[in-house]
């Protein structure tokens, strides 16, 4: 794990001491669509930046699902100005960004290359974190997700040379963050563990620290919705999401990841919250996917996350999937996607399209229609 983590309050200050240790000239400074600036940190960074006698290349307007033309502009900004770091600040989106800009910085092709398996990251610029939202874990890891506007594709990539050099976790950071945005940031932190929870082989440790992970997550969720300022309960949330996907929980395992690839059809062709999509799917992935051979692993999730003492497995499990609904709903996310608005006339294509780059599920492979009725069991 090579990403330095710098968590707390005021934990900016270390940037200067970073820059200066780099030996940084230039950056370019990537962010969504001015959150940053409502709250301060965008002041903060700038001085910090001007203090050290950095010159400063920006990259405004990163959308909630990054698009792959947001690399193209700024892998170009980076060669046009000598870009030493890139500095990602905002949510995972950013973050994801930032991390194809940092690899087509030296690559001459179309960036989709990376996403399509033509060509893999052979060099890359290094990444600064500054995190606005927990969600995603993109500061401590080496994948990113990107969008494809034109194929309306919404694929992965990563490497070991994306994870960013360091990050700044300020959970103050996120004290503005939206009842909305903060649920779907729980939900897809959740998700995250779920994969490789669900996933061969069994390894103790590692599903013991998961099982850590949600009840974390289950315990502080209720704390920062109704007190969005409570500074223990945000650092939580904050701390899960890194730990949720830096690589320690799926260590020896082989994950599933079949909701995400699933939900990545959604969020391609509708532009929903990825956290809202997984939120609607992961119950029924659960429903699906749960027969008599894999149902002790979801009576041991129910039993030790959500305290279950049902003594039949297969009762214990289904009772962990409807408390994992339930979980979802007390966030006041979707529970149908007839609810956003999503009917069924792209189900077959979705579902075609999931499988079309790689399989779909390792704790039990899907086939295309297992997926359009996960879709339809969804509605």
């Amino acid at each position: 794990m090579p990403t330095e983590i710098f968590f707390g309050r005021n934990q900016i200050e270390v940037l200067s001491k970073q820059l200066k240790k780099g030996n940084i000239k230039s950056v370019l400074l990537a962010y969504g669509h001015g959150s940053i600036k409502r709250i301060g940190l965008y002041d903060k960074i700038v001085s910090i930046l001007n203090e050290s006698s950095v010159k400063i290349t920006e990259l405004p307007g990163i959308d909630p699902n990054p698009r792959i033309s947001s690399v193209a502009k700024g892998a170009g900004l980076c060669r046009e100005n000598k870009v030493d770091l890139i500095i990602a600040a905002g949510a995972g989106s950013v973050i994801d960004c930032c991390k194809a800009i940092a690899a087509a910085r030296y690559y001459n092709g179309d960036p989709w290359d990376f996403f399509i398996r033509k060509t893999s990251v052979k060099k890359a610029l290094p990444i600064c974190a500054i995190l606005t939202l927990a969600a995603t874990g993109s500061e401590m890891n080496g994948g990113c997700v990107l969008t494809n506007e034109k194929t309306q594709e919404k694929l992965p990539m990563g490497s070991i040379r994306l994870k960013p050099k360091f990050s700044i976790l300020d959970p103050t950071c996120t004290f503005s963050v939206s009842k909305s945005q903060t649920a779907a940031g729980i939900a897809d932190i959740t998700s995250h563990v779920f994969e490789q929870y669900f996933s061969y082989p069994d390894a103790a440790l590692q599903d013991y620290m998961s099982e850590a992970v949600l009840k974390t997550v289950i315990e502080n969720a209720p704390i920062v919705l109704a007190e969005p300022e409570n500074y223990e309960a945000r650092a939580n949330i904050m701390w899960a999401g890194t730990v949720a996907l830096n690589d320690l929980l799926e260590l020896g395992k082989d994950g599933d990841w079949a909701t995400h690839l699933i939900e990545h059809e959604l969020s391609a062709k509708y532009d929903i919250t990825h956290g809202v999509g997984l939120a609607i799917l992961t119950p029924n992935w659960m429903k699906k996917v749960l027969d008599e051979k894999n149902c002790s692993k979801f009576a041991k999730y129910g039993r030790n996350v959500w305290s279950i003492t049902e003594k039949d497995d297969m009762k214990t499990a289904l009772q962990a999937v409807e408390k994992t609904a339930a979980f979802f709903k007390s966030l006041g996310l979707p529970q149908k996607l007839s609810e956003i608005s999503i009917d069924s006339s792209k189900f077959e294509e979705m579902a075609a399209s999931a499988l079309k780059n790689c399989p779909v599920g390792r704790f039990k492979p899907l086939s295309k229609e297992d997926i359009v009725e996960i879709y339809r069991m969804s509605l």
